[in-house]
């Protein structure tokens, strides 16, 4: 491992329990500064309500850290909406933030429009399907973006179950994730979960980096964080364990083949032959192929967009 990893873990890896949330909380009143909690949920009626509950329970009436909690639906068929805004979420619905511009599926659109219906200085993202939600996923993360003024983004690290084995969940990391980042940005190679959903940021940082629209959200934003602020401005905390819905194989590959397109892109900006993954599936009459576009597209920092520097100056 190269002496600058090893010397970022001791520095910028830490645990939930090294910032009680009494310092945390002391800390916000301090400097002043608002925390944002955004979920994006596309489907997520089953464990969305119980992920809000607890940090609106935790975290805004027991204790005053956090200032908004924003569901952003992606286009839920279920009642996602209606059991977030019931459990106290403010839900805005994707295609109704940025309207000029249609909405494409993914993960990432939705993070990058949730920059324009949230106002916290500091934006913590969570993923909407979490099992057995603690608050210190947020907490933890938002933490030393309190308490350290050079640290900018911070990812959560965990353990991740797979039918009862531990540390077993994560494959596309492991496989694609973690392999891409070892060879190509040596640098990053101590993030744990560098996939992870649940992370947070200051929206001075975010409001900077262009956003791939699909599952290569993640993965883009630790290298182009790297090359705007350097590895000190990251770090990670861990806060335990993540339970949530593991996907299948195929949706897992498709995931891969996203993560590899937005490394590419950040390699050499050049262009796929073929931005498209065909996977296969036994049916009555053997094999048949299913092809799937290849997430490409990137939305751009929201700084460039004239309704957010209107927000801002407003």
């Amino acid at each position: 491992m190269l002496e600058e990893v090893e010397r970022w873990l001791a520095t910028r890896s830490w645990s939930v329990a090294d910032r009680p949330l009494h310092r945390i909380l002391a800390a916000k009143q301090r400097t002043g500064q608002t925390i944002s909690v955004v979920l994006p949920a596309l489907n997520e009626e089953e464990t969305v309500g119980d992920i809000v509950a607890v940090i609106r329970q935790d975290l805004v009436e027991q204790v005053p850290l956090v200032d908004e909690i924003v569901v952003v639906d992606s286009g839920s068929t279920d009642r996602t909406s209606a059991v977030a805004a019931a459990a106290g979420a403010r839900v805005v619905h994707r295609d109704e933030i940025l309207p000029r511009l249609p909405a494409v599926p993914g993960k990432g659109e939705v993070l990058w429009r949730s920059l324009l219906v949230t106002g916290g200085d500091i934006v913590c993202f969570i993923d909407a399907d979490l099992r057995e939600f603690s608050s210190d996923f947020v907490s933890g993360i938002v933490g030393p973006l309190l308490t350290e003024p050079d640290v900018d983004l911070v990812k959560a690290m965990y353990d991740r179950p797979l039918a009862g084995a531990a540390g077993q969940g994560g494959r596309v990391t492991e496989l694609m994730a973690r392999p891409l980042l070892n060879m190509h940005w040596p640098q990053l190679a101590g993030f744990v979960q560098p996939l992870g959903g649940e992370y947070a940021a200051r929206r001075s940082l975010l409001e900077q980096l262009p956003f791939p629209v699909g599952y290569g959200v993640e993965l883009g934003m630790l290298v182009d964080a790297l090359h705007l602020v350097g590895l000190d401005a990251l770090a990670q905390v861990d806060v335990g364990v993540r339970k949530h819905r593991h996907q299948d194989g195929q949706a897992l590959g498709r995931m891969a083949a996203a993560i590899y397109r937005t490394a590419q892109l950040r390699l050499a900006r050049g262009h796929l032959i073929r931005p498209a993954l065909t996977q296969f599936e036994r049916g009555e009459e053997g094999f048949e192929p299913r092809t799937y576009s290849v997430d490409t597209e990137e939305r751009p920092p929201m700084v460039d967009i004239a309704e957010y520097a209107e927000r801002k100056v407003a």
